[in-house]
């Protein structure tokens, strides 16, 4: 086992650290020498004194091998953090044998070493952990020496008692692991889903950047092109009509113009041009969403509805361009032949629907669409994917933007899924402060 410490591999999400498992044990440490010698001294009560802390040093002497062996980070491989939560249970199960069973009130803390499987450790490993606590639990219950009390009386404790207390552990146990391992499952999974997420805005920064990089290259570039420029035209003048070089030089000429015009545009990139690409009217937001998913065989079919003012005008804004794509690539991996985007907005606010012709949502998950590993993808799909993480990141992204989604079925023969996307229509147009 001790072997199995230190060897590297690959790790889950789930894992414990042994520093952490080192502090919980000295602290239980503390907390069974005080409890003996209070019982001990303090009431007075008889009870082998020795034997106990015989079994808390052994504690002891484990937790100090593990201290000096092994770094305060080194993360725990999963069978070897049950083995040592195992030999918890036993020396707390030793102690118990010493001091009364089951029918000592410390008996409760049987449950500890559960809790920490159930939120560090697979399920299977915490099944086998639970399972071994409950069996011996069921021995101390069943063996053990008598309860420590005063000198010369005898506590009897009626066989009904020692049962009720047996069935309330194992209860306990049961009920405390499991709402411990589902609280620490949704943390895993909302932790994974949200660095995906930021995966996906680390990489629309990156592309954001690009910008002013452009904007950066093409004024570096812009004194040896206009160098180069004037030596063409230099070159032009003195070679005159000398068909040899005429041609070669009008075309360096020629090309170098170019050259500053591209420049020129990168150059207005950050500037005079970014209020064209900057601001995204609702239909041109509309437009770029689609046109990438227009070529897989399946129409995408433009619908308006009512209106009422002016067209709104919004800031370009890469994670809802993401979100909303992914929305509508969704529906196209699902739609039969049709998708359908509808899109109205009034004076308050900006609604946009998007409609497929496909099976819809599964009524089992369509409550938790959004959720992280929430998919409509069946188990085993060969399609990508299939964990729920994109709806996820797009309900995030679009969230974040000041939109409420909506993911229901259309209800109607012939249609699928339907999502609504609808946005105050403050937090869509383009104002100081504007987050779309």
């Amino acid at each position: 086992m001790m072997e199995e410490l230190g060897t590297p591999h690959i790790r889950s999400n789930r894992s414990l650290r042994l520093n952490t498992l080192i502090r919980l044990r000295w602290l239980a440490i503390v907390g069974q020498s005080a409890a003996v010698l209070v019982v001990f001294f303090g009431l007075g009560f008889p009870l082998p004194v020795g034997p106990c802390f015989a079994l808390i040093a052994a504690s002891a002497w484990l937790n100090l091998y593990l201290t000096f062996r092994y770094p305060s980070v080194h993360l725990l491989q999963p069978r070897t953090a049950l083995v040592l939560l195992m030999l918890d249970a036993s020396q707390l199960a030793g102690l118990l044998y010493l001091t009364g069973g089951i029918t000592n009130p410390f008996a409760v803390l049987m449950i500890v070493p559960v809790v920490i499987s159930a939120t560090t450790l697979p399920l299977r490993l915490t099944v086998i952990l639970g399972a071994f606590v409950i069996v011996v639990a069921a021995l101390v219950s069943a063996f053990h020496l008598p309860l420590p009390w005063r000198p010369g009386v005898e506590l009897i404790v009626p066989t009904v008692h020692v049962f009720g207390m047996l069935i309330a552990i194992v209860s306990t146990t049961v009920f405390t692991a499991v709402y411990a391992y589902r609280v620490a499952e949704e943390a895993h999974m909302l932790a994974d889903a949200l660095s995906a997420t930021e995966l996906v805005l680390q990489r629309e920064q990156h592309i954001s950047a690009l910008d002013g990089l452009a904007a950066a290259a093409a004024h570096e570039l812009g004194t040896p092109l206009a160098t180069i420029t004037l030596v063409a035209r230099e070159m032009e003048k003195t070679l005159g009509e000398d068909p040899r070089f005429r041609e070669d030089v009008t075309l360096l000429r020629s090309q170098s113009e170019r050259c500053r015009e591209i420049l020129k545009r990168l150059t207005s990139l950050s500037s005079e041009g970014e209020l064209h690409i900057g601001r995204l009217p609702l239909t041109s937001l509309i437009e770029e969403i689609a046109a990438p998913h227009r070529n897989f065989g399946i129409t995408i079919d433009m619908q308006p509805e009512t209106t009422d003012g002016p067209e709104p005008v919004g800031r370009r804004n890469p994670g809802v361009l993401y979100g909303l794509g992914n929305l509508v690539e969704n529906a196209v991996d699902f739609a039969r032949d049709t998708v359908e985007i509808r899109w109205s907005w009034d004076q308050t606010a900006v609604r946009l629907t998007i409609l497929d012709d496909g099976p819809g949502f599964p009524m089992e998950v369509i409550d938790r669409i959004g959720e992280p590993y929430v998919s409509r993808r069946k188990a085993g799909a060969s399609s990508g994917g299939g964990l729920g993480l994109g709806l996820f990141i797009a309900k995030t992204l679009l969230e974040r933007s000041g939109a409420t989604l909506d993911f229901a079925n259309a209800g109607v023969a012939g249609k699928g899924a339907k999502v609504t996307i609808r946005w105050p229509r403050e937090r869509f147009l383009t104002t100081d402060g504007a987050q779309v």
